[in-house]
């Protein structure tokens, strides 16, 4: 898989730098700045202690089975062209090298849902999507969206329920808000149906 993740810090180089310090204890492959600058700091056939706690369809140990992404933003920015260029060509190579589909391209939250909000709602799936680097659900017949989720890959219990609808959102329906819609249930039974995790 390969999990994406924004620094939560204001400088690039300040999030690379304590990726490589050993008190950090947390590390990524990569790290993207805000101009497309991007530094690996792990082999991609090494394990780096990006995902921590978390899981995704079968994947219970997402360290172990993923290539991490770190991407410099705060989590309220827009993330920049230049950023938005180096991630599409970055993934490209990575999935093209690993033989990985696009549907395993997922977010910090979508595997550590209530513990992570990254990359949160201002990066742009929808146009990875049409670059066949990430997935786009299409409206179906709505559901049931907690049965969906699992079988989509989201761990999900009664006590995530908001955390699992932001992710959600946040993914697939920045902006949206209130309480859960058949929107919401029609485009999680389309992604159950289309990309069950394995």
């Amino acid at each position: 898989m390969v999990v994406l993740h924004y620094t939560a810090m204001p400088s690039a180089i300040a999030a690379r730098d304590w990726l490589c310090a050993p008190e950090s204890q947390v590390s990524a492959h990569y790290v993207l700045a805000r101009n497309g600058t991007c530094w690996q700091l792990v082999r991609e056939d090494m394990r780096a202690w990006h995902a921590g706690l978390g899981a995704w369809g079968s994947v219970t140990e997402v360290n172990s089975r993923s290539i991490g992404i770190e991407i410099a933003n705060t989590g309220a920015e827009p993330f920049p062209e230049p950023q938005m260029a180096a991630l599409e060509t970055l993934l490209a190579g990575i999935l093209r090298r690993w033989r990985i589909p696009p549907e395993r391209v997922i977010g910090h939250a979508d595997l550590a849902l209530g513990r992570k909000i990254d990359p949160g709602p201002k990066l742009d799936w929808a146009r990875l999507a049409r670059r066949g680097l990430a997935v786009r659900p299409r409206p179906a017949t709505p559901g049931d969206f907690h049965a969906d989720a699992r079988r989509a890959g989201y761990h999900a219990d009664p006590e995530h329920d908001s955390a699992l609808l932001a992710a959600f959102r946040d993914r697939f329906r920045p902006g949206a808000e209130g309480p859960l819609d058949d929107t919401d249930r029609a485009l999680m039974a389309d992604l159950a149906a289309r990309w069950p995790a394995a």
